[in-house]
């Protein structure tokens, strides 16, 4: 076996495939982290990283190896907090995109705290694919296929579009014809206008109001009237039970990805973990008093 400290820095130099970032999370220097991994990479006599120019990128060899440093990383770690840490209730962590954490986590946070009010919660809202990795959460809701390497994926909900938008935006505009006016429009790689209104088999609206990079922010700009949003459904219940938002259209857009409730298999979970998972699934089929 290697010492663990190399193993931890090759953790680190893998999930952030930079030397550099890496010894900024360890406290190290970049060169410290360098001479750790090419003594572990002499130890085994194989070559873990490609060097480019900027930045690191595994070998198959290193790519092979990853997934059971970190189980076993992460498996020290949960054992260390459960036998020496802090004792009493412990803290359980979240981890999911922002867009999910505030339009539908938070409307079910207290039915989940009310089931079982001695349950400790901290949210961290994640940004990027990468950002799951770095908080290290007991629980993730992720959006994608449910497929992720050495993870357990327990389906929550399915993505579906729609288009809304706040009641004032209709004043004046013939029924139906609504088309004509501005829509907000989403950056990123997802579905859009063009692929509901193939479904719809209607023309999507042309003239484009604004764009965001946030369905948060683009939820609020529809409820303010600035456009019409292709929505998510899911995460725009809230708007449409209040009437913040009407629905346009009863044709949906079913995306074939939808959000997933995601664990690590390889750590035992604590009680309270696992009866946190079942809450939030169950809470999918709530009435929620909106």
């Amino acid at each position: 076996m290697p010492p663990l400290d190399w193993l931890r820095t090759f953790e680190a130099a893998a999930r952030h495939e930079n030397f550099t970032e890496a010894a900024d999370e360890l406290g190290l220097t970049q060169a410290a982290v360098s001479q750790q991994i090419r003594k572990l990479e002499a130890h085994f006599k194989i070559t873990l990283f490609h060097r480019l120019a900027r930045g690191v990128e595994l070998t198959a060899e290193g790519d092979a190896y990853l997934p059971s440093v970190r189980s076993a990383i992460h498996a020290l770690a949960r054992s260390t907090e459960d036998l020496f840490g802090k004792k009493g209730s412990k803290v359980i962590t979240i981890a999911c995109p922002a867009s999910i954490a505030s339009l539908w986590l938070v409307p079910r946070l207290q039915w989940i705290i009310a089931s079982r009010p001695k349950i400790s919660l901290s949210v961290a809202a994640i940004h990027r694919p990468a950002d799951y990795e770095a908080i290290k959460a007991d629980i993730e809701i992720r959006f994608g296929n449910g497929k992720w390497e050495g993870k357990i994926a327990t389906h929550l909900f399915s993505e579906v579009l729609s288009p809304i938008c706040a009641p004032s935006l209709l004043v004046g505009v013939p029924e139906g014809k609504w088309q004509s006016l501005p829509c907000i429009r989403l950056a990123g790689r997802r579905s859009g206008w063009s692929e509901w209104a193939i479904e719809a088999k209607m023309s999507p609206p042309r003239k484009t109001a604004i764009r965001f990079d946030s369905f948060i922010t683009a939820l609020d700009a529809a409820k303010a009237g600035v456009g019409v949003l292709l929505a998510s459904l899911p995460l725009s219940e809230r708007a449409l039970a209040q009437q913040e938002v009407v629905r346009l259209s009863p044709v949906e857009l079913a995306m074939p990805i939808g959000n997933w409730l995601v664990r690590n298999p390889e750590v035992q979970m604590r009680a309270e973990v696992e009866e946190l998972c079942r809450l939030i699934s169950h809470s999918v089929a709530s009435d929620l008093p909106f």
